[in-house]
């Protein structure tokens, strides 16, 4: 860079972070509390610091300046003066060199070290205590970015209707590392996610919207290092702008401006094929941990603002994360802090909405959760961000953290309810052994409205999954009774005890070929289940071909080949099962249907008719019948008398269901009866059905048509 100027000129408060423009770079940051903030010019290995320039202001909280002659590729960090007054909540230090929270580029290899802590490690008063020692040769900084020229990144973008969409929960690295048609190169990157083998694979599918775990920078978690072991799948953000340098390519890995390239690249080889791109993002807690932590960013900025303080002890934080602090997104300015995120991501890398990780962290007020919070309705009116996919993990670790069907206007929600039932179901006992009943089954398939249907929600608000990264895989679900996770290294006390889970008479793999089939059916079965149901359905990768972990149910920290697919064991039939599924499920609009089902009798709309195996309609002491579980639904579109029916049977039993078809809705004029289109237990062959008596096979869901 050019020589650097004597004094930093006043700049503009706007936007926030550090932007190329008229001849220099303007610097914005918040810090409410703050008495001076200062601007650290580095060499372009962020090594040497040539020169500090305090900022102006602050104005409404806004700090900035104008460095003339500075461009793209200036390397800084700051430093914040203030009160250091942990009581308070206030945190200030300006030994430690602070990473902007703006930064859309970051240099350096970070390693925990005790100089990021604002204490000394070990002293007598712990947090209280203010540790000198400066950390700016260890600290990430942030790198000016050039500005973008080129075409809209959007420009291309698909816009699939709300009851097209299947997601497709998948990890950039995870899904290629041991792809066989993906060059070895490329594995584990996100050109490997856009190579033409791993769009064909989407495609053969027919998933329309790939959910990726996060790619925003992000780093390990100080109790795994020196153990081999790391933030696998990077719920630990720190840097929200930027896309993690982990995930690119060996050749650009070390250029965060080609890491933004080739993320960019990989959305735009995705949508030109047709699929969309939503990111999970964690905007509910940061690396810097509790009180104990390190001051890396927010904490040394302003931690009374960005963090939510223990309202009965300020030195500690709120922890509705259980990952130590809470992100406080009620606070105006860290609610712009998340919406400049996420319109960044969209205008500038060009994805298609978002899954928020433990969402009620962003509408929680002092109240509690609160569906008409700032951040919500900030979210709601935004010209960019209303357009996009908005999905919620739809729970946190806080005081009323469960808050599923409690989001507002076009928020899709992940559905646990659906998980269990449908688990319980098959596996044949729900959570602590109880039986899942028809009539909670019924619900469930039917995009759960006890929960969804008000407030002039759709039924494609309920996510509908079996597995998701965290937790079993399907084939586990059906292959272990109990978590097997030591080798994370905590003795097998990490993730959740009691999923719901079954192993069918023997722990993991196994040659019986009794229990291979039993296991096999209800897989199968739940398949069908999830992709035949309303709602909006989610798979999770590698459940099409069955993937396994061993049994660990908390793989978060092995980027090994317990965390990646499996592919070398990929059921080919498996996929090609799956594939049949979403080619149905697209083929007939009955099973992906746009609005709530009405009753019988109503002679304009969709309706739902749900009948006992022996062919009549349930009653209501049929839906109570704790010792019988077959079911069967009819669809029928009222409006359209030439539309075919659909016949669904659900056999969950051990044994086979002698069933009574119901009369075809073309029966009075003599168009013929039922046509078998699927037999999840592949025990019965699609065609006509010549007689109505007919027999279910065991642990099996099939669909038919008249």
């Amino acid at each position: 860079m050019n020589a650097l100027p004597e004094l930093l000129l006043p700049g503009r408060h706007e936007p926030l972070g550090a932007h190329v423009r008229d001849g220099g770079v303007n610097l914005a940051v918040f810090s409410e509390h703050a008495h001076r903030i200062e601007l650290c010019v580095f060499d372009a290995d962020g090594r040497q610091e040539l020169r500090r320039y305090p900022l102006h202001g602050p104005v409404d909280g806004v700090w900035s300046g104008f460095l003339p002659g500075a461009s793209a590729g200036m390397v800084y960090g700051l430093r914040a003066h203030g009160p250091h007054a942990p009581q308070e909540g206030h945190r200030f230090n300006p030994h430690k060199l602070m990473l902007d929270p703006y930064a859309r580029e970051i240099v350096g290899c970070f390693e925990w070290r005790a100089e990021h802590h604002g204490y000394p490690l070990g002293h007598p008063d712990g947090p209280m205590a203010l540790d000198e020692r400066d950390n700016a040769a260890w600290a990430l900084k942030a790198r000016v970015a050039a500005p973008r020229h080129g075409p809209d990144p959007r420009a291309q973008a698909p816009r699939h209707a709300p009851r097209d969409v299947v997601l497709y929960e998948v990890h950039v690295k995870g899904f290629s590392m041991r792809h066989p048609d993906i060059p070895e190169a490329l594995r584990g990157s996100y050109a490997a996610l856009a190579h033409p083998a791993a769009i064909a694979h989407f495609k053969r599918l027919g998933v329309t919207t790939l959910s990726l775990l996060p790619v925003q920078y992000t780093l390990d978690e100080p109790h795994l290092a020196g153990t081999g072991l790391r933030n696998y799948w990077g719920y630990n953000t720190l840097g929200f702008f930027c896309p993690d340098p982990r995930l690119a390519s060996g050749a650009v890995r070390h250029d965060p401006a080609a890491v933004a390239a080739e993320f960019r690249a990989m959305v735009a080889a995705l949508h030109e094929a047709g699929l969309e791109v939503v990111l999970d993002v964690v905007y509910n807690h940061t690396p810097e941990g509790n009180e104990h932590g390190p001051t890396l960013s927010l904490r040394g900025l302003d931690q009374k603002s960005y963090y939510r303080l223990d309202p009965a002890d300020p030195s500690r934080l709120e922890n509705f994360s259980a990952c130590g602090n809470t992100v406080n997104v009620q606070h105006p300015r860290v609610t712009q802090l998340v919406l400049d995120s996420l319109r960044h991501w969209v205008a500038d890398m060009g994805v298609d909405g978002f899954r928020f990780d433990l969402a009620p962290v962003l509408g929680r007020t002092a109240s509690g959760h609160d569906p008409q919070s700032a951040f919500y309705t900030a979210l709601r009116q935004d010209p960019l961000l209303s357009q996009v996919h908005l999905i919620a993990e739809p729970w946190d670790a806080g005081p009323e953290g469960y808050q599923l069907g409690r989001f507002p206007g076009r928020f899709m929600e992940w559905n646990d309810k659906f998980r269990d039932t449908v688990r319980g179901y098959w596996l044949g006992h729900g959570p602590n052994g109880a039986t899942i009943g028809r009539g909670e089954f019924a619900r469930r398939f039917t995009a759960s409205s006890d929960v969804f249907h008000h407030g002039q929600r759709a039924p494609q608000a309920s996510i509908n999954f079996l597995s998701v990264h965290d937790g079993y895989t399907l084939h586990d679900v059906v292959s272990y009774s109990r978590k097997h996770n030591q080798a994370n290294g905590e003795d097998n006390r990490d993730g959740r005890d009691g999923e719901l889970c079954g192993n069918f008479g023997v722990e993991g793999e196994t040659d019986d070929p009794v229990v291979r089939t039993a296991r096999e059916r209800a897989r199968r079965a739940m398949l069908a289940t999830l992709l035949l149901a309303q709602g909006t359905p989610m798979l999770y990768s590698g459940d099409e071909f069955g993937n396994s972990q061993g049994g660990n149910n908390n793989a978060y920290c092995q980027d090994n080949e317990i965390g990646w697919l499996d592919w070398p064991r990929a059921d080919a039939s498996l996929m090609a099962f799956v594939g049949e599924l979403l080619r149905l499920r697209g083929s007939h609009a009955l099973l992906r249907h746009g609005q709530w089902f009405a009753g019988a009798g109503c002679d304009e709309q969709v309706s739902l008719r749900w009948f006992h195996p022996d062919g009549h309609e349930m009653r209501h002491q049929d839906w109570h019948d704790p010792c019988a579980h077959g079911l069967a639904a009819l669809l029928r579109d009222a409006a359209h008398a030439d539309a075919p029916a659909l016949l669904l049977i659900f056999n969950p039993d051990a044994h086979p269901m002698k069933a009574a078809l119901p009369a075809g809705p073309q029966a009075a004029a003599g168009q013929g009866g039922w046509t078998l289109l699927l037999d999840s237990s592949g025990e019965s062959m699609p065609g006509p059905l010549v007689d109505r008596a007919f027999t279910v096979p065991a642990r099996s869901l099939l669909l038919l048509q008249a």
